[in-house]
């Protein structure tokens, strides 16, 4: 790589781990900067898994206070994501590149409409719940941990858009505030990053510089896209969410 090269890789890592932080889909950032420095797909998806680990750590630190009182959750949850990952992982090494370019932009379209419906959807549930006496599961139970590990699985073979899809499913399945989803969302990111990356170091080729770059560029982003994520109002995380899924949408289909 040249400087101007390498400059490029790492600023592309401080907004990745900015964005990663805050919604997800960092990865749009990243990944198009990694193939015009000339890396195979592949190369650059791999190595973009293993720079984005210290920036998904660097996030889940910096909403710490968020994730209070959740350790039953993330252990649960984290299980689900730790399963999907890996299997993502192998599937990336082992399926053509083309597998998932079709299902990805209408799944990413089907989580914004329901990070839209969300607020709608909570009520509903919670209202049917009254009526019928019960009391919300604070795990999300089955529906949420299968709905997690196959967004994982996802989330292992490419991640962009991989903490919307997170954020929809437990907007609609756990009754908790938006910043404590983001949170959750921060952790499970981790564990789908570092479980993919240490398969990839055993099997896969990947580039050192374009690594450390976006790592150190992506810990950056990840404390502030925490300092700014969580002065964001729920209505605004929301707005931007769909913003983000919008353009990643986009980026996909123009690929």
């Amino acid at each position: 790589m040249s400087i101007w090269e390498m400059l490029a890789v790492f600023a592309a890592g401080v907004g990745a781990g900015t964005i990663n932080t805050i919604v997800g889909s960092g990865t749009l950032i990243t990944f198009p900067v990694l193939l015009a420095t000339g890396l195979p797909p592949v190369t650059a998806t791999v190595s973009n898994a293993l720079g984005l680990i210290p920036g998904s750590i660097s996030g889940a630190i910096g909403y710490r206070k968020e994730l209070e009182g959740q350790r039953r959750r993330i252990l649960k949850l984290g299980a689900g994501a730790l399963v999907g990952g890996l299997t993502g992982a192998t599937l990336l090494l082992s399926l053509p590149s083309t597998a998932f370019e079709t299902i990805v932009p209408v799944l990413v379209a089907l989580a914004l409409v329901l990070v839209i419906l969300q607020p709608r959807i909570s009520k509903a549930v919670q209202n049917r719940r009254e009526q019928n006496g019960t009391v919300a599961r604070t795990d999300g139970g089955p529906l949420l941990f299968v709905g997690l590990t196959l967004a994982s699985v996802y989330g292992g073979y490419f991640t962009a858009a991989q903490g919307i899809i997170y954020l929809s499913l437990m907007g609609m399945l756990l009754d908790d505030t938006m910043q404590r989803l983001n949170a959750v969302k921060n952790v499970l990111a981790a564990v789908v990053n570092s479980v993919a990356a240490l398969f990839f170091l055993f099997g896969a080729d990947f580039d050192w510089t374009a690594v450390v770059l976006i790592a150190v560029g992506s810990a950056i982003g990840g404390q502030i896209g925490a300092k700014v994520g969580r002065r964001l109002s729920p209505r605004l995380l929301r707005a931007l969410i769909v913003v983000v899924g919008t353009a990643a949408i986009v980026q996909l289909l123009l690929r």
